[in-house]
């Protein structure tokens, strides 16, 4: 499970497609999957720039989104938990 602290980066080979639903399709160009993505995700996977937080994507997502569930951060470390897991993101380290 993500920290709240964690601060998370897209892999940049991902290629995101948003549809005009607001529903999207991530693709791995190196192994050929593609995962499907609903709204919630996408808005997520938006910030995933290395720079928020868990808890600035909870804070974004509760002030962007009407009827957040009060359990919404489990769902968020979960998909995180499973993007993290296939490779689509992760930390990016930096040198000091």
């Amino acid at each position: 499970m993500a920290d709240s602290n964690d601060k998370l980066t897209a892999n940049p080979l991902i290629v995101l497609r948003e549809e005009f639903d607001d529903w999207a399709v991530l693709f791995d160009p190196d192994t050929g999957n593609a995962f499907g993505m609903n709204p919630v995700s996408v808005f997520i996977w938006n910030h995933l720039d290395g720079k928020h937080t868990v808890a600035d994507i909870m804070e974004k997502l509760r002030s962007e989104c009407k009827n957040v569930p009060d359990d919404a951060e489990t769902y968020i470390n979960t998909f995180l938990k499973d993007i993290s897991d296939k490779g689509l993101a992760g930390h990016e380290f930096q040198e000091k």
